[in-house]
């Protein structure tokens, strides 16, 4: 009876632990001194020849869809991107989320580009999972649309943990 007790016990606490380890939101400071409050990024889409991770970035003011799309452009083009993210939700929507930055981190092995998810939107952001992204570059032909296969959900589960552990 001591065994199988323990056994759930032991059960009890892997599965809580795999449910705290999804609200692990980590943090770092920005080089103008701002602090910047971060997942690590889940694989949206992975082929042989392409891949995109995406997660969520806030300041506490503002959510931020981070994306990671490897093969990325050369910096020199990288920094061309400046058009809006186009995303698809399940809610059959289409959004529109405003170019905010571009950043190459990790010694220039990691691009990241971040857009701006609208305050009117972030309802529907917090509900539905995310289906398609449309990433543009402009002056080349780097367009790329991305059916997500993966972690679909990823989104949300990111958004309910900030606005859990800030209240919201």
């Amino acid at each position: 009876m001591k065994k199988i007790s323990l056994i759930i016990l032991l059960f009890m606490f892997l599965f809580n632990s795999k449910a705290m380890g999804q609200c692990d939101v980590k943090n770092k400071i920005q080089a103008d001194g701002s602090m910047v409050y971060y997942f690590d990024p889940a694989v949206f889409y992975t082929t042989k020849s392409k891949s995109l991770k995406i997660n969520i970035v806030t300041d506490k003011e503002h959510y931020f869809v981070s994306l990671q799309p490897t093969p990325f452009p050369s910096k020199k083009d990288g920094k061309k991107i400046k058009n809006d993210l186009i995303i698809h939700l399940a809610d059959n929507k289409v959004y529109k989320l405003a170019h905010y930055d571009t950043q190459y981190m990790r010694n220039d092995s990691v691009m990241q580009v971040l857009y701006l998810i609208d305050a009117k939107d972030l309802a529907s952001f917090s509900k539905f999972e995310a289906l398609l992204a449309e990433i543009s570059l402009e002056e080349t032909d780097f367009v790329h649309n991305y059916t997500f296969k993966l972690h679909k959900d990823a989104i949300v589960k990111q958004l309910a943990c900030f606005m859990e552990k800030e209240g919201k």
